[in-house]
């Protein structure tokens, strides 16, 4: 994993980390320990769904560049359904509280789209690789097919 892709994952993480954790305090306080279990719960879902659908999505932007779009959207996609499912799966549990467990999936979740869009944002992240071979001799590669010196 290179030191943006790193980044962006700690960028996400933080702040959804962050929003678990009052999403537990403030179930504690409203429906007792059960709701701080069923809120700890959504926001590590959302972490590990979401980071790992981070890491998927930065794998295939390095290795098939041009199937990138494609799989951000089935990638989204597949994530949603997936928490959908892990609701259903949950939804008669006595383990913990699940409309905790539900808000605090939904929050997280709201938390971690926002985080990774304003850490896209702030990213310097080149479009293009830039070739130091093209420039050696003192020309670029366009003013070289053109016939046109800068």
């Amino acid at each position: 994993m290179q030191s943006n892709d790193a980044r962006m994952l700690l960028h996400c993480a933080v702040p959804t980390a962050l929003a678990g954790v009052v999403a537990a305090v403030v179930s504690a306080v409203l429906t007792g320990s059960k709701g701080a279990i069923g809120a700890a719960a959504g926001a590590t879902v959302v972490i590990l769904f979401m980071g790992m659908g981070l890491v998927v999505l930065q794998r295939t932007a390095k290795s098939l560049p041009h199937l990138f779009q494609a799989m951000g959207l089935l990638l989204y996609t597949t994530q949603i359904l997936l928490l959908a499912l892990v609701l259903i799966f949950f939804r008669e549990t006595t383990l913990f509280d699940t409309k905790a467990f539900a808000f605090s999936l939904l929050a997280a979740a709201l938390v971690w789209v926002a985080a990774q869009a304003r850490a896209h944002m702030k990213a310097k992240i080149l479009y293009v690789e830039p070739d130091s071979s093209a420039s050696a001799g003192g020309e670029d590669k366009t003013a070289a097919a053109t016939g046109v010196k800068p």
